[in-house]
């Protein structure tokens, strides 16, 4: 397969050798890329390295329209102006790819040459790129020199004078995609919000959100993983409300026991239960004239979620042990972690609830679909963890820094911010490097991957693939049990596998006697 990619590299480098007169304008290159963090990177770099003018989009579409309009005023205008196409293959949000764009930007009689870039290589999509003749195929992750390096020859390809960007820009070394091109940064005023930190467009868009229905009284729905800041968005609201001089009212419905949850939710009377000796007012009482936030509302037992639906119906509560009601005035935000799509199809929430709380729904982002936000926020920890005096400030090294980047987070801005104060506690004043992060940072680290391209090379005359690739898993699996004295539980832990599946394994490469 590294054979039939290196032959199909080949033929796009031989197709696109010729090219004709020069421009001495700046160069123009149009990226498209969803990957927020990858696609800054790239546009940093390459109008560091190129001196060109780096048009950004993240999705086919706009960049489409954008180009267009290009070619509008250039026909008007009678001069045409070449440009450098790179873009990603497959994108999040579906819709048109970045070949169907090349094909696109073609039928229109765009002059331009194509870099398409991909995360999932194949050898038909390879096949696909070429038929189509985009100038290279890029499998990610790549190195930032890589890319640089073929966007010179696009731009060459298509006539631009880039004799003056190489005599006075020296390559720099190679490095991975990530590189140090990211710098931890301090907040600026419009990226922060209540308590809540983002620049990110999705941020931004959750702001926006916020602003839109805080004034009005409906419920409200948040939604979004653990550690994501659920309870700020609450907070938010409230203030931002006309109930902002009333009570704030917080209920954890998934951390107060199911028998004690009603009576905190709606209140009882003296001797409605055995320790009951005097009346008490719930949490909605509390909170009247205010607004009510029920964390974790997924976690609420069914058999409450009938009394609170009958609350939000008929906006009245009823103590327990009494049958009187009592009128309530409260605003009511709801949040969980849960699918409650999914609850309501196995039976564990009550439909109707479902679509009464719903009413309103906002969506939090999990940390690694913002990734770019991850500076601002280590820089606003840091800022509230490091002393006064700055002592025990820290600083990050680009490899740290690029495993804090790569990392998946599924603790999200939480599990962030307590990295952050452990580092400060623990290594305060000194320079964090890779090796003073958990283990858990390196276990999907993107440079992980180029560690195993150095321990064979490859001879002259090749291999036996499938036999080197057997005696690798014959040498891994007895070292696994060396390290483990034979214990095939703990060894299979070691190679991240099945118990079962080791066994197979063993007895299938002779490595056990078989009784």
């Amino acid at each position: 397969m590294v054979n039939d990619f290196h032959f199909l590299h080949k033929t796009l480098d031989q197709k696109n050798e010729k090219f004709e007169g020069f421009h001495k304008s700046t160069p123009q290159i149009y990226l498209v890329e969803d990957d927020a963090v990858l696609g800054k990177i790239i546009k940093k770099y390459l109008e560091k390295k190129l001196l060109a003018e780096i048009h950004y989009f993240d999705n086919p579409s706009e960049c489409l329209m954008a180009l267009d309009q290009k070619k509008k005023k250039e026909d008007e205008q009678g001069e045409r102006l070449p440009f450098c196409l790179i873009t990603d293959i497959s994108f999040d949000q579906g819709g048109a790819d970045g070949l169907l764009l090349v094909d696109l930007l073609k039928e229109k009689g765009h002059d331009f040459v194509s870099i398409v870039m991909t995360g999932f290589a194949s050898i038909e999509t390879a096949i696909t790129a070429t038929k189509k003749g985009v100038f290279h195929y890029l499998t990610k992750p790549f190195e930032l020199e890589v890319l640089f390096e073929l966007a010179q020859k696009a731009l060459k390809k298509i006539g631009y004078d880039l004799g003056f960007f190489e005599s006075t820009v020296k390559a720099e070394p190679s490095k991975s995609f990530m590189g140090s091109a990211f710098k931890i940064e301090e907040p600026r005023e419009e990226d922060m919000f209540y308590g809540m930190i983002g620049r990110s467009k999705l941020m931004k868009n959750v702001f926006e959100r916020i602003k839109k229905v805080a004034s009005s009284d409906s419920t409200v729905l948040v939604t979004g993983p653990s550690g994501t800041g659920k309870e700020l968005v609450s907070n938010a609201l409230h203030l931002l409300s006309t109930r902002n001089a009333g009570p704030k009212i917080s209920v954890n419905c998934g951390a107060i026991p199911s028998e004690l949850l009603e009576s905190e939710l709606f209140g009882h009377v003296k001797g409605a239960f055995t320790g009951a000796i005097s009346s008490r007012k719930g949490r909605f009482e509390l909170a009247n004239q205010g607004t009510i936030f029920l964390d974790e509302i997924g976690d609420m037992p069914l058999l409450l979620q009938v009394k609170l639906l009958r609350v939000l119906q008929n906006r009245e509560i009823e103590r327990v042990g009494s049958t009187e009601t009592t009128p309530i005035d409260v605003r009511i935000i709801t949040a969980t972690h849960r699918d409650l799509d999914k609850a309501v199809l196995d039976g564990n929430f009550r439909e109707d609830l479902y679509y009464r709380l719903n009413v309103i729904p906002i969506k939090i982002p999990a940390l690694h679909e913002r990734k770019e936000d991850i500076p601002l926020l280590i820089s606003y920890f840091l800022s509230r963890f490091v002393s006064a005096d700055g002592r025990n400030r820290l600083e990050f090294d680009s490899d740290a820094l690029e495993l804090l980047m790569t990392y998946d987070w599924p603790g999200n801005v939480r599990e962030l911010e307590n990295l952050i104060e452990r580092l400060v506690i623990l290594r305060g004043g000194s320079l964090i490097k890779a090796s003073d992060l958990p283990a858990k940072f390196f276990k999907h680290a993107p440079h992980q991957v180029s560690r195993y391209e150095s321990l064979i090379s490859l001879p002259e005359n090749g291999v036996d693939l499938r036999q080197t690739l057997s005696d690798i898993e014959d040498s891994l699996i007895q070292q696994a049990l060396d390290k483990t004295r034979g214990n095939k539980n703990q060894a299979s832990k070691l190679l991240n596998m099945n118990r079962t599946t080791l066994i197979e394994k063993m007895k299938k490469k002779g490595l056990i006697q078989l009784n």
